[in-house]
């Protein structure tokens, strides 16, 4: 065990010591097949006060679907890395340039008294064989959904790696979403046409939502004789991933599909972050700090942000925290109401009273309970089957107004409203997205020529991982309002908990 509690490496056989100076412990190791893939079993003896057994609970390796396992003799060759002229693989494959099937990467490296089981993953990386000839790879890529900072700096690094890497030149982007596969004609792309890309923001492959129709895609995908599809979306795309890859499967289709999470609201589960929420959250601090001026600078001023965040909160959250001018954040994972005592009028009211000025910041899908709706609008949704939000800022602008001159009459008071949601995503990546979209594209890159299919990759606790795309799709990653950093928010506002008593 390398790096114990962060990232793995088996030998053969399994076997090993691990005895920290305060306790005496012995690990017994067995490999066996479960129905969540192979399990290492671990039994811990300790003399210490303390009870660290749970350290050593079942670990389940999550097994990544392999073209092998469906496409009979297919053949391997060497690494083309091992002429690439500016990766000396052969002084670097002692210290483990290539990685193998052994290296592994732990979904929880802390204690967890939970008894849920506890995974592995695969480490991302270069192999040293690789299932495809690079002369014959035949490339499509596409981006769906909503725009997200980075997606055209994960484009260019597919092109840029697949060309200057492993040699492939025959590289298409797939243009408007799902849709493009089978209703236009796929862009040819080259390290030339990609090199500015990194510093636009959107796709300039062009997205839209909708338009996932199985047959025709993976009709389109043997039409087209593609034998590597890279996918980037969020959930929803990740889900027709999901059942494009089954497809393939069922046809016994020699090709890989691989899939890049993006979402700007960072619900992705499993993985550490999603690219271009780091951006997103720089973006959003703008419009706080715009928000906190206009309320400073008026008698009982109110500034209104809000955030992106259907499901999660975390732009809002994160924004929070690092601007430290809000004096409530409120997100979809916690209920908050109006009206009466620990209610949000009486807790501005006091802010107001103390401070002259309050901050607001809301994600798109709070108080979405509460917004009164019609009957139409409680089955209105958009083109990806989502259910269609009302606009919580408008609506929450409008109920401030109400109560003010209906508690406060003929006493000043302003309501600022910002929405910057389309200034937010629409923006280039910055530096930290950047650095982490190369890596998402590179990672993609290296798994597929491995023959691996089915997947995503992301990085967990650091480290990049291969995630069983089912897995990835059925997952989510909503804020946890008991832990530490929700606590940290609300220490920070001094808000309300909105918990009527």
């Amino acid at each position: 065990v390398s790096n114990f509690g962060v990232a793995c490496q088996k030998t053969e056989p399994w076997s090993a010591t691990y005895s920290p100076p305060s306790f005496k412990s012995c690990l017994q190791r067995e490999t066996q097949k479960k129905g969540e893939g192979t399990v290492i079993a671990m039994a811990a003896c300790s003399n210490s006060e303390a009870d660290i057994s749970n350290l050593f609970k079942p670990i389940y390796l999550k097994e990544v679907p392999h073209l092998s396992h469906y496409v009979p003799n297919l053949q391997t060759r060497p690494n083309p890395l091992d002429h690439n002229p500016y990766f000396n693989t052969r002084h670097l494959r002692d210290h483990g340039f290539y990685l193998t099937h052994s290296d592994l990467v732990l979904r929880h490296i802390e204690s967890d008294p939970s008894p849920l089981p506890r995974f592995a993953y695969h480490r991302a990386g270069p192999r040293k064989l690789i299932y495809f000839d690079p002369s014959l790879v035949r490339v499509g890529i596409v981006t769906c959904g909503g725009l997200c900072p980075g997606l055209n700096t994960v484009i260019r690094e597919l092109v840029m790696g697949l060309w200057h890497l492993y040699g492939v030149r025959h590289i298409m982007g797939i243009t408007a979403g799902y849709r493009g596969f089978y209703s236009s004609e796929p862009l040819p792309l080259n390290p030339k046409l990609v090199h500015h890309w990194h510093n636009v923001g959107g796709t300039l492959l062009q997205t839209s939502r909708g338009g996932f129709h199985l047959n025709d895609i993976v009709d389109a995908i043997q039409n087209h004789a593609f034998n590597q599809v890279y996918i980037i979306g969020g959930d929803g795309t990740m889900r027709g991933a999901v059942k494009i890859f089954e497809e393939i499967r069922r046809r016994k289709l020699e090709v890989a599909v691989v899939g890049i999470p993006k979402t700007v609201d960072n619900d992705v589960g499993i993985i550490d972050k999603s690219f271009g929420f780091q951006t997103a959250v720089e973006m959003a601090q703008q419009a706080i700090s715009a928000a906190h001026v206009e309320a400073e600078s008026a008698v009982n001023g109110i500034g209104l942000v809000k955030l992106m965040g259907r499901s999660t909160g975390h732009i809002a959250l994160h924004a929070t925290l690092s601007s430290r001018n809000v004096d409530c954040c409120l997100i979809p994972e916690i209920d908050f109401y109006l009206e009466g005592k620990g209610g949000l009028f009486d807790f501005l009211d006091q802010r107001l009273k103390e401070n002259g000025h309050a901050v607001i910041v809301v994600a798109e899908g709070a108080g979405q309970d509460i917004i009164p709706r019609t009957d139409s609008q409680k089955e209105e949704r958009d083109e990806s089957g989502n259910l269609v939000f009302l606009d919580v800022g408008a609506w929450l602008k409008s109920e401030l107004n109400n109560w003010w001159a209906r508690d406060h009459p003929h006493e000043l008071f302003t309501v600022k409203y910002i929405d910057p949601t389309y200034m937010i995503r629409a923006v280039h990546a910055n530096a930290s997205d950047n650095l982490y979209c190369t890596l998402l594209a590179h990672s993609a890159i290296h798994g597929v020529m491995a023959g691996y299919t089915g997947f995503v990759t992301g990085p967990i606790n650091g480290n990049y991982a291969y995630i069983p795309l089912e897995d990835v799709a059925q997952a989510n990653n909503p804020v946890d309002t008991k832990d530490h950093k929700w606590s940290w928010v609300r220490s920070v506002t001094n808000q309300p908990d909105f918990v009527r008593r």
